[in-house]
């Protein structure tokens, strides 16, 4: 490894992690990684990501910062990742609850918004 990492902010790729927020479950939309709001308003969108390394990126960064296994975002991230690969239908009202989060977490006013 040819970079250091400071003790606060670890990754195994691009995104990285703040260890202090870990698991917070206080999400500020202005602390969310470019990569990963785009990520995360994809998957809210018309043609999400097809891609299940790209769904899981993201998967990972809010299993992190957000409210571990219990956070829409990641539980919407795994369920699409299934979808992708078994494609059988996904969960329409995790799907709902997802929305609602990123209202909730402040990424739009209103969920059409996201659509």
């Amino acid at each position: 490894m040819s970079q250091r990492q400071h003790a606060n902010d670890v990754s195994v790729d691009e995104i990285p992690i703040d260890i202090s927020k870990t698991q917070s479950g206080e999400i500020d939309p202005g602390d969310v990684p470019a990569e990963i709001e785009s990520i995360t308003r994809g998957l809210a969108s018309e043609q999400p990501p097809t891609n299940p390394l790209v769904v899981l990126k993201a998967a990972r960064w809010w299993y992190i910062h957000g409210k571990g296994g219990t956070d829409p975002v990641f539980q919407w991230a795994i369920e699409w990742s299934r979808h992708l690969a078994t494609d059988r239908p996904s969960d329409v009202d995790q799907f709902d609850s997802f929305l609602d989060y990123l209202v909730t977490v402040g990424f739009a006013d209103e969920k059409a918004a996201l659509r």
